[in-house]
């Protein structure tokens, strides 16, 4: 295990009707809220009317951010920031999943920044200070209330990057199960997707062979995933199963599951972000196209990690070879059970050079050097 620093000051609150206790915690982080939502489903369902009782009730001021993508625009951050200044707000609620809290967390750190705040992700800027978030979760994928990572997108350049510092950890998250029981199945299936590429991204590639411990929280939450997955696709009332997704969620993008790994690559989310940067799909559903296709492709040089992988959580035995081989078919299988599409011709991409310059050209953000050719490998079992 190589030498590490961990930290992780979120507070989180868990568990069913964790949201109606917003009002206990709500003045931990200030009194003028800007409120950022989604396209409108928590309208739709209520919980922001239920939200509004509570902030009023608490005597609090709001104002509200609508309208952030699923895909989240670094537009929607400056309309965010605008606002926010405009207002003197001191302090963000992001209510909804991964996109609405990046923007949320982008919007934090904008706020006292003097220049154009795409620089925080292209020039990585070391800022000193942000908005305090608290975090109402109503989508368990992509971790974000748990870390200290933003990724927007910016249309104009096609490109889509994230954002680190430790400025913007949220200081609250509410985590209640029962919020996620009206989320479609086909994002349901795509957030369990990006849940386990958060994970299985370190595992595959870390150099470091012994460290059981990450090894066992990976191996665990993908399990776990898994199987949950399946039971609140049957039964999407399942609170006891969403609650495990959810902190499932929560713990594969916190930081634990690689502390001590070294260093690792995030090829996987490289390439996704290109998908979803140039053809806006969702994020889950064009990891569950890559990682298959990488795993192909990487499967000599990982052989080892992969195999581990599929006898853990899998079940598999047999010789390595056949071993890595199964692997990968079942969790590609998995992806194929629960409609998460493997292929880009699910969404009829058929031109890959486009995703190829994109990978070359953001590869610089993750610390990673991509050539043509490996790129070009990887895309072809993706057609």
């Amino acid at each position: 295990m190589k030498n590490f620093v961990f930290y992780n000051p979120v507070k989180i609150v868990f568990g069913v009707d964790s949201f109606f206790k917003t009002g206990e915690y709500i003045n931990q982080i200030g009194r003028k809220h800007l409120i950022v939502i989604g396209k409108g489903s928590v309208k739709k369902n209520g919980l922001l009317e239920r939200l509004q009782q509570i902030l009023d009730k608490n005597n609090s001021e709001y104002f509200i951010l609508e309208g952030v993508k699923p895909n989240p625009v670094i537009e929607k951050v400056k309309e965010g920031i605008e606002l926010a200044q405009e207002n003197g707000i001191d302090s963000i609620i992001a209510f909804g999943g991964g996109s609405v809290i990046d923007t949320a967390k982008a919007i934090s750190a904008g706020f006292y920044y003097k220049n154009d705040p795409w620089d925080l992700f292209e020039k990585n800027v070391n800022i000193q200070k942000a908005l305090p978030i608290m975090v109402i979760l109503t989508v368990s994928a992509t971790g974000s209330e748990f870390n200290p990572i933003s990724v927007v997108q910016n249309d104009s350049l096609k490109h889509k990057i994230r954002f680190q510092s430790e400025k913007i950890f949220p200081k609250i998250s509410i985590l209640d199960p029962v919020l996620t029981t009206t989320l479609p199945a086909n994002y349901t299936a795509f957030a369990s997707v990006d849940i386990i590429s958060h994970v299985v991204e370190g595992y595959f590639t870390s150099e470091d062979f012994n460290t059981p411990i990450q090894d066992g929280f990976v191996e665990t939450i993908v399990k776990t995933v898994i199987n949950s997955t399946y039971k609140v696709l049957n039964d999407p009332d399942n609170v006891e199963e969403r609650a495990n997704i959810m902190w499932a969620a929560a713990l594969a993008l916190s930081g634990i599951t690689t502390s001590g790994i070294g260093k690792f690559r995030f090829e996987n989310h490289l390439i996704e972000h290109a998908l979803s940067a140039i053809y806006d799909i969702p994020h889950g559903a064009g990891l569950s196209i890559v990682i298959p296709a990488w795993m192909k492709v990487n499967k000599k040089r990982l052989s080892k990690k992969f195999s581990l992988f599929g006898k853990n959580v899998f079940g598999i035995e047999g010789n390595e070879e056949y071993v890595v081989d199964e692997t990968i078919n079942t969790l590609e299988s998995f992806f194929d059970k629960i409609k998460s599409p493997t292929r880009l011709s699910s969404y009829n991409i058929t031109d890959f050079e486009e995703i190829k310059k994109n990978v070359i050209e953001c590869a610089p953000s993750r610390n990673l050097k991509i050539d043509y050719e490996y790129i070009s490998e990887i895309l072809e079992f993706m057609r």
